[in-house]
């Protein structure tokens, strides 16, 4: 019997991110010893006033369907935190609660894409950016970017892409992979860019409150009122607030956009947990102490990340200034043999030290620069320094 998928479904490829993460936690399984630096996810345990307020959801009975669109309370916390945080004004009925930030980015790609859309991506590129927009129908077209612009898409280079098909932007500040934060003057002439052709502008900002060295978040939204109608701003909780497997992300915008977003996700999802929300309005609301304490520790393990690589032969990276990944140039290594393994590709490299190495990164192909790796360090110093001793050592002792 010949089973026949879509070809849509074909088309896509699976996260290699999560793909790593399987094979690191069946080697462990195994009793394999393994340092893993791949899956972006916060060490830390959810704050407990948050896990005390889920707990609170079910007692009283707080488990029943919401608005697809979320409940009242929670698009109240989030219009407040967008006007504190980031002078932004929105009413309720400009927001939506979804699934996760990921889940977010479907449902907004799936309101403005019609077939043969292209949507702007710099590369690199978080992993599912593309596969997100080819499963809504649109084309992504990719940017390249220049490390000595920190990774980040200019003015030029955005002019340069655009053509007739062209619907959205997509940006992310602070970057997964390459924590690089976008400036106010970049994201200007961007949004100029944005208005003068009528273009949405998709702002990815989940990483925004995870930012080092004085450096400020600022929203592309926050410009004027025509930036803000043409922008889908996306946010969520699992990274502020360590809510990974919590699943609740959120974005706002024009409230057309907004209405059609909603329109999806009742059909695909209803609506996210009641419990996850319940749990999310306490988190915007309440102490925010939990999420300082957690940055200043990033913080330490960013700046021991980044001296030891930098100090690694045949190895450069830039100082992420946001998020917790650093992206490290390998180019020196491929071409030449690790562990008897040719390495043609950041592929190989990433198999090789997860297999042979015991050490867990990303490959840069996943991001669309086959010349790097990605390390995260949201993991303990403990594990980073042992870590990092086993990937060095690895390389030193196995590199021909």
């Amino acid at each position: 019997m010949e089973i026949k998928l879509s070809g849509k479904a074909s088309n896509i490829a699976p996260s290699m991110t999560l793909a790593v993460d399987t094979k690191l936690k069946q080697m462990v399984a195994e009793g394999v010893k393994v340092f893993g630096f791949g899956v972006g996810e916060p060490d830390f345990d959810t704050p407990e006033y948050i896990r005390n307020a889920a707990i609170e959801a079910m007692n009283n009975g707080f488990t029943r369907y919401t608005p697809a669109q979320g409940t009242i309370e929670l698009r109240k916390a989030i219009c407040a935190k967008l006007k504190r945080e980031n002078s932004l004004d929105y009413e309720p009925n400009q927001i939506i609660v979804s699934s996760g930030a990921k889940h977010s980015l479907s449902n907004a790609f799936a309101a403005i894409l019609n077939p043969g859309d292209e949507v702007i991506v710099p590369i690199p590129y978080w992993v599912s950016y593309t596969e997100i927009i080819k499963l809504n129908d649109g084309v992504p077209v990719l940017v390249p970017t220049k490390k000595e612009n920190n990774f980040k898409m200019t003015g030029e280079e955005l002019k340069k892409a655009i053509t007739a098909k062209t619907k959205a932007i997509l940006i992310n500040s602070p970057s997964n992979p390459t924590g690089a934060v976008y400036t106010e003057g970049e994201l200007r002439e961007i949004a100029e860019i944005a208005v003068e052709n009528n273009l949405f502008v998709v702002s990815d900002e989940i990483y925004e409150r995870i930012i080092y060295d004085g450096n400020k978040h600022i929203s592309i939204a926050s410009f004027n009122s025509e930036i803000k109608d043409l922008t889908i701003l996306i946010n969520g909780m699992s990274k502020s607030y360590a809510m990974t497997g919590w699943r609740l992300g959120y974005a706002a915008g024009n409230e057309k956009v907004i209405k059609a977003m909603s329109s999806v996700q009742s059909h695909a999802v209803s609506h996210p947990s009641s419990i996850t929300q319940y749990a999310a309005t306490a988190a915007l609301n309440g102490p925010q102490d939990d999420l300082k304490n957690m940055v200043q520790e990033f913080d330490k393990r960013r700046n021991y990340m980044y001296g030891r690589i930098k100090a690694m032969k045949g190895l450069s990276c830039i100082k992420p200034e946001g998020a917790f990944y650093i992206y490290v140039d390998i180019s020196a290594y491929l071409g030449r043999n690790l562990c008897g393994i040719k390495l043609g590709s950041s592929l190989d490299f990433a198999q090789t030290m997860l297999e042979k190495g015991h050490v867990a990164v990303i490959p840069g192909a996943a991001f669309g620069t086959d010349s790097h790796i990605r390390l995260s360090y949201a993991t303990s110093m403990e594990t980073i320094k042992n870590g990092l001793d086993a990937f060095e050592s690895f390389i030193d002792k196995n590199i021909e």
